[in-house]
């Protein structure tokens, strides 16, 4: 619950406000003061009489109505003044500094109860506990350094973690990103990084608020409303980038699919951002990276011209920008010829565009312009510029600021001499503008920011599913477990799934008549074994009925063999989908290559059902081997648009079948014209 005396409170008290400004209690009162607070800052201290040239009040009895209260004082004395503030004193609005609450204990996790209760009691808005604060251009209600610039269109900024938001804050403040507000949702036991997502996408005013959101989450505890409201927000002109800490997993989970060793609740994070279209990142400089990239207009070309007066730098950016698939063309003709003659003898111009270490503040303009006005093949303009010491570079920084200002085309400044020309770089920063400092470090995270896809349609479409018979079939399955093969081929036709031809049975007459009526070579399979390979249940490339009867005979001498499954022998490359239910976030749908991409390279993709054909084609786009389905080296490639069909159709069986909870599609073997499952795993809990 948010509310106006949370944002703009016209009065303010600071619960264990004190004169150390080394200690929370005064090191908020500080920053609260020089922040510029225009409203009403009151202090509650029994044992001050002034506190930081404010009158102090010895006990809340006597403390005059109040709109906001942020308490510093132990934890076990909060659900008390919680109670009686609101209560008593009018007080809308909490914000709890104080830890040993929920995160310590299970008395800390009792006393966050009684807390929540009295604000839910009372209406009130509760920011904590375990936070460092809530800082905006109204106050700076934390503790804690630095306060960055703070300005309308800055970055809104919501952060799981104090720590790391004073670290991400520290990561920004030295690029020159600009905040509007910074939310410390700490232990979050009523306000979380959800619900102010919530309020901002149900209050957006595109004149008035911030178009660029940062998150650090530790905890997605509603994935739904962060999906919803993050795709609101960005589908009304907004960028998000967000940082989910916890990506790894410590020990294995038993799994009985490929899908259930691979997939992971990380899995169901990285679909769940990707359907929402926000830019994850790793690290706090990819996300206050990020965030400068977004301060930057948009544009939508991959073609990019480097500026520079170091060879080395330009190199590597150059190098880093080609990995992610953005590219620095060769520049040439009559117009390349005319820019070198006007730069120094040596000069390069091809791209990157070298005016050597010599180049004056004019040659940086002039190769600058030719990017912005002549060069039709450029989008966006990087320009490399530091100081070996030599010479100050406030007149080339002014430069590249008039620049900035006048090109239609993005020009990223990346001014790696913080140190040796550290008055030149904040002179720059100051005048509005951002830093990226690392050549390296900005081309990833522009890949990575440019390969985020936007968010996913809210409608859904069925593609021709039949839903109804899909129900019947589940519904009529009565216990949890895997699903005979003629179950799987039933689903899979309902839904448009093509399959390979086959028999599956214990009688050898019925499974030789099969062979004989589609033609050899046939693959026999052991039906029962969930892995059938492991146990040698599975035999290709049988040309003879003699082969295939020799075969059949050995493949129901394997122990829990209850039939054999005989299919028509196909080729193409292997593919495979798979799919997984997370709990809190529905079903992961993965995809990638088959054989040794999934099963050691782990080269997936990974999608949250249900999917649209868009999502499906940037899953199939950002697979490391995605070379092999486009077709490399003379080979074909395979037929695209019905892999993300098959992809399609399976995750909207999903959506209608949550009794599902594993399924494999592995192999389905594909060619340039169809995409045809061949083997698949359904599990289900009843």
């Amino acid at each position: 619950m948010i509310n106006n005396q949370l944002l703009h409170p016209e009065s303010i008290v600071i619960i264990g406000g004190s004169n150390n400004k080394h200690k929370p209690g005064g090191a908020i009162v500080r920053n609260i003061l020089q922040g510029g607070y225009k409203g009403v800052l009151r202090i509650v201290n029994p044992k001050e009489d002034e506190v930081q040239g404010i009158k102090a009040f010895n006990d809340c009895k006597v403390l005059p109505p109040t709109d906001l209260a942020i308490l510093v004082v132990a934890a076990k004395y909060c659900p008390e003044y919680v109670e009686y503030l609101a209560s008593e004193k009018g007080v809308k609005a909490f914000i709890i500094i104080s830890a040993g609450f929920g995160e310590e204990t299970k008395e800390g996790a009792e006393m966050e109860n009684q807390i929540l209760a009295s604000c839910e009691k009372y209406g009130c808005a509760l920011i904590g506990p375990n936070c460092i604060g809530l800082m905006n251009s109204w106050y700076h209600g934390v503790f804690t350094k630095p306060i960055p610039q703070l300005r309308t269109n800055g970055v809104d900024f919501i952060s799981s973690s104090g720590a790391t938001a004073v670290f991400i804050l520290e990561s920004a403040v030295s690029k020159g990103l600009p905040f509007n507000s910074v939310w410390s949702v700490g232990n979050a036991k009523q306000i979380n990084v959800e619900e102010v997502l919530q309020y901002m996408d149900e209050t957006f005013d595109p004149e008035r608020d911030s178009h660029i959101k940062l998150l650090y989450i530790e905890n997605v505890s509603d994935p739904d409303k962060l999906l919803f409201h993050a795709s609101s927000l960005i589908r009304k002109g907004c960028r998000i980038a967000a940082i989910k800490s916890g990506s790894s997993e410590s020990g294995s989970r038993a799994a009985s699919s490929h899908t259930g060793a691979i997939a992971s609740s990380d899995s169901a994070v990285e679909a769940l951002l990707r359907k929402a279209g926000i830019v994850r990142c790793f690290s706090r400089e990819e996300l206050t990276t990020v965030g400068c990239i977004f301060t930057l207009p948009k544009f939508s070309g991959k073609s990019f011209a480097i500026v520079t007066h170091a060879g080395g730098p330009g190199v590597m950016l150059t190098d880093a920008l080609a990995k992610g698939g953005l590219q620095v063309p060769k520049l040439e003709g009559p117009l390349v010829e005319e820019l070198k003659a006007q730069l120094f003898p040596g000069a390069a111009v091809s791209n990157p565009i070298d005016i050597l270490a010599t180049g004056t503040p004019e040659h940086l303009g002039i190769a600058i312009d030719y990017c912005e006005k002549k060069f039709d093949n450029i989008d966006a303009i990087f320009v490399i510029f530091g100081s070996p010491g030599l010479v100050q570079l406030y007149e080339a920084y002014d430069v590249l600021h008039k620049k900035i200002l006048e090109c239609k085309k993005p020009i990223f400044p990346i001014l790696p001499s913080m140190n040796t020309a550290g008055p030149e770089v904040a002179e720059f920063l100051a005048k509005g503008h951002v830093n990226f400092a690392d050549e390296v470090t900005v081309a990833n995270c522009l890949v990575r920011v440019m390969n985020t896809p936007n968010p996913a349609p809210s409608e859904l479409e069925l593609y021709g599913v039949d839903v109804i018979k899909i129900r019947d079939i589940i519904s009529g399955i009565k216990e949890s477990g895997y699903l005979p093969p003629h179950l799987v081929r039933e689903i899979f036709s309902c839904a448009g799934i093509p399959t390979v031809p086959e028999c599956v049975s214990a009688d050898k007459d019925e499974l030789l008549a099969f062979a004989e009526k589609v033609g050899y070579p046939v693959v026999a399979k052991v039906v029962g074994p969930v892995h059938k390979s492991d146990v040698g249940g599975v035999s290709l490339n049988i040309r003879t009925k003699e082969h295939l009867d020799m075969e059949i005979e050995r493949l129901m001498q394997i122990p829990d063999a209850t039939a054999v499954m005989v299919q028509k022998m196909i080729k193409g490359t292997e593919l495979f989908i798979g799919a997984k239910y997370e709990p809190r976030f529905g079903h992961i749908v993965l995809c990638g290559l088959g054989g040794i991409f999934v099963e050691v390279l782990k080269d997936v993709s990974s999608g949250l059902a249900p999917l649209s054909v868009s999502e499906a084609e940037s899953m199939i786009h950002s697979l490391r081997g995605y070379k092999i389905i486009k077709g490399t080296r003379g080979q074909k490639g395979i037929n695209e648009h019905k892999y993300m069909e098959i992809i399609v159709r399976l995750s909207t069986i999903l959506r209608f079948a949550t009794e599902i909870k594993e399924m494999d599609i592995n192999p389905l073997l594909a060619d340039a014209d169809n995409v045809i499952a061949v083997d698949a795993r359904i599990r289900v809990e009843k």
